[in-house]
């Protein structure tokens, strides 16, 4: 007994005279929510080599370890880097240097921005994204004639907010070789009194974007910083990009590769065939800050362009049920090839026809394999009866501000009975047991306390409606926070290295300036981020000055 009393004494001793352990940063005195059940709060973590080494209280941290870079928070509030779980990042940055239509109020306000965007560019191929007819006092798809007016010489074609509606002039229709016999499968060519309007919906776009210069090097360099930049300003650390080519996706390797870009990447390859057959036999990519593990693939349109496929026709246009924009045995084909893969197959689904199609033929395909997370794209308005089949083998990947800025005309699409199944994302999370939250911008802006906002209140930003749309699918904020965090990175099977503050994890994390999880619900969208950062390197600082 006197032998085991003096090891004890000796061990109390050799501990309490260990030096605090060195690392590279302490936060202290914040207040953290860590997304981690198992140490839900705390007021302090240490840093070492980019992750988290030590989580608890400041008392804690400031005993057992020491620090040349002490950030004391004085309570600010502290969260885990931010994640979009689908947004289009290279697009974002690429808009920078197009004409920015988004907010338009009218048809003639957005060719007075295309008129100022030329007079100052002086652009050969005018393009530009954002316009929306929703929002327009007279709410029809635009036509062509003042574009052809305008720009008689010059080729314009400008984007959908939705990315799924072009309107282009003659000179781009003549380019393109695209007149009232040209037929296309999967989408539209809309014409009035037999003429073209200048519009196309879905996989006629192909024939323009053909036809559009591609960027140079330089200018995707300089997207992708620009995207960089915006993302980070909002504490956004890990955006998933919803459909990139093998060009890019290598650039965006490149750059992270020599610290041009910080930000991390789980990128979804665009289902082009030649894409798939590169991958497929090339195999994952996985790195640090880029992961290429699943394919992109489109299902239908958009309910705002009338693209969605629908199970009975849209009650605003009689005997119009939209599209499809691939065919089912060829999905089917997809699905089965990719189920013998490592991939992922995320797929953009819309209408409750294609919700059917993809969440059918993913159980279908994944019945005899588990834990594959594929993902369905928006699932954005879904029958009762698929309601019914979906399981924790498939991950719901939504965006809540598609939510409140459809709510205005969405049941003019749906009617009184579809739009209950429509944006239901309490439903989908108490079927599937998680549910990753992005924004889709640019359709959406980039803002995440928009999202958490749209989430948790089912308002828009005018505070509309007073009791929340449709209100009984809305998200606790701790849903919330989780969908923006650990459940997105679980979408991304990258729920072990990212997604909380958790010893072991990438130091990702964002200082706020109020508390998101306590604020006054109306004021969470205003929330300003005080900080990112990345690895435990600060990547963004608010100005104060």
């Amino acid at each position: 007994m006197l032998r085991i009393f003096f090891l004890l004494v000796t061990t109390i001793l050799f501990v309490s005279c260990q030096e605090p352990l060195a690392v590279d940063m302490l936060v202290i005195n914040a207040n953290v929510y860590t997304v981690d059940d198992t140490i839900p709060r705390a007021t302090g973590f240490a840093i070492k080599d980019g992750k988290f080494i030590a989580v608890g209280n400041t008392d804690e941290i400031l005993e057992n370890y020491t620090a040349t870079d002490t950030i004391d928070a004085r309570g600010k509030t502290i969260v885990p880097g931010l994640i979009d779980a689908h947004c289009h990042f290279y697009g974002l940055g690429m808009q920078q240097q197009k004409v920015d239509l988004t907010g338009t109020k009218s048809y003639d306000e957005v060719l007075d921005r295309i008129v100022t965007f030329q007079n100052s560019k002086n652009v050969s191929f005018i393009t530009g994204r954002g316009w929306d007819q929703n929002d327009w006092k007279v709410k029809e798809f635009p036509t062509k004639e003042k574009l052809d007016s305008l720009f008689p010489e010059t080729p314009v074609a400008i984007t959908r907010v939705d990315g799924h509606a072009l309107l282009v002039n003659q000179k781009a229709l003549d380019m393109a070789n695209i007149t009232v016999d040209t037929k296309v499968n999967g989408g539209e060519i809309l014409k009035k009194d037999g003429q073209l309007t200048g519009v196309l919906v879905d996989n006629p776009m192909e024939l323009i974007e053909a036809i559009i210069p591609e960027p140079t090097q330089l200018e995707q360099v300089q997207a992708l910083k620009d995207a960089q930049k915006i993302n980070f300003s909002y504490g956004l650390t890990t955006v998933d990009d919803a459909g990139l080519s093998p060009e890019v996706i290598s650039l965006i390797d490149s750059l992270q590769k020599s610290n041009q870009l910080k930000i991390r990447m789980y990128a979804m390859v665009s289902n082009v065939p030649d894409y798939v057959e590169y991958y497929l036999k090339n195999g994952v990519y996985k790195t640090a800050k880029l992961n290429v593990s699943s394919f992109k693939v489109y299902a239908d349109g958009a309910l705002g362009s009338r693209g969605a496929a629908l199970k009975q026709p849209y009650s605003d246009k009689e005997g119009h049920h939209g599209a499809m924009v691939i065919g089912q045995k060829e999905f089917t084909a997809l699905a089965e090839r990719l189920a013998g893969s490592p991939f992922q197959m995320n797929t953009h689904a819309i209408g409750d026809s294609a919700n059917a199609v993809v969440m059918r033929t993913y159980n279908e395909v994944l019945k005899n394999k588990s834990d594959r997370r594929w993902r369905v794209e928006h699932a954005q308005v879904v029958a009762q009866e698929e309601f019914d089949i979906l399981n924790d083998n498939l991950v719901m990947s939504v965006q809540p501000t598609h939510a409140t800025s459809d709510m205005y005309w969405a049941d003019e699409r749906l009617g009184e009975q579809r739009i209950k199944g429509a944006y239901a994302y309490k439903k989908l999370l108490e079927k599937t047991g998680k549910i990753a939250l992005g924004t889709d911008y640019p359709v959406e802006h980039v803002s995440p306390f928009y999202t958490f906002y749209a989430a948790v209140a089912r308002k828009d930003l005018k505070q509309y409606p007073e009791g929340g749309f449709q209100k009984e699918d809305a998200l606790s904020r701790e849903e919330t926070l989780k969908g923006m965090t650990l459940w997105a990175a679980y979408s991304n099977f990258e729920e072990t290295e990212k997604g909380s503050i958790t010893t072991g994890k990438f130091a990702d994390f964002v200082i706020l300036e109020d508390d998101i999880m306590e604020i006054q619900e109306d004021k969470i969208p205003n929330i300003n981020v005080f900080a990112t950062y990345v690895g435990g390197e600060n990547v963004y600082s608010l100005d104060v000055n």
